[in-house]
C-alpha cells in the first residue's frame, strides 16, 4: 500500500519535525504529496473562559498568517527547498484533534508526533495523538520522541578496583 497524500500535524516541536521528515521519506519515491497542518488553539480554549477586559487578543487572521509563514520556513529548513516545493502548508483555528481529523479527509494517512507524556500529566492533559488515533478514518503513524542519552555509569567492578 502506497501513501500518496499524507497529513502531518505540526506544533513547532522537535518530535513534530521528526514526524515531518519521516512522512517526507514515505512519499519520496512515489511522487506523493504532504500537507503540513498547524492548529492555532483559541485563547478561550486555553484559558477555559472568555478573555477578560485586560487580556491581549490578536485577531485570528494575524495568528494564522504568522503561523503560516513560520510553518513554511520550518518546512524548507527541515526538508530543503526542493522537497519543500511539494508540500502544502495549512494553518487553521480550533480544537487540535478535531481539526486534524477533519483535515485528514482526502488523505491516505496521518504521520504525527506524540508528546510522550505518561502518568498523571497524560491523564490530566490528555493526548491529541491518542484522540486522533481513536477518531481518524485513515491510518495514523505516530512517532515517539527520542530520549536524550544518559551518560554511561561506571561499572561497580571498576569503582571497586579504584577503591583498592
Amino acid at each position: 500500500m502506497r501513501f500518496r497524500r499524507i497529513l502531518v500535524p505540526h506544533d513547532f516541536s522537535r518530535p513534530a519535525s521528526r514526524a515531518l521528515r519521516a512522512a517526507a521519506d514515505l512519499v519520496a519515491g512515489s511522487g506523493g504529496r504532504l500537507t503540513v497542518l498547524h492548529v492555532v488553539v483559541p485563547l478561550t480554549q486555553i484559558a477555559g473562559f472568555p478573555p477578560a477586559g485586560g487580556a491581549i487578543w490578536l485577531p485570528p487572521m494575524e495568528l494564522v498568517s504568522d503561523a503560516r509563514k513560520r510553518l513554511a520556513k520550518l518546512v524548507v529548513r527541515e526538508l530543503g527547498p526542493r522537497r519543500a516545493a511539494k508540500v502544502a502548508c495549512q494553518v487553521v483555528i480550533g480544537d487540535p484533534h478535531l481539526r486534524i481529523v477533519d483535515a485528514a479527509r482526502g488523505h491516505d494517512a496521518i504521520v504525527m508526533a506524540t508528546a510522550g507524556r505518561t502518568g498523571l500529566s497524560h491523564m490530566l492533559i490528555g493526548s491529541v495523538a491518542e484522540k486522533v488515533v481513536r477518531h481518524a478514518t485513515v491510518p495514523v503513524l505516530t512517532i515517539r520522541p527520542t530520549r536524550t542519552p544518559r551518560p554511561a555509569r561506571p561499572r561497580r567492578r571498576a569503582r571497586a578496583a579504584r577503591r583498592a
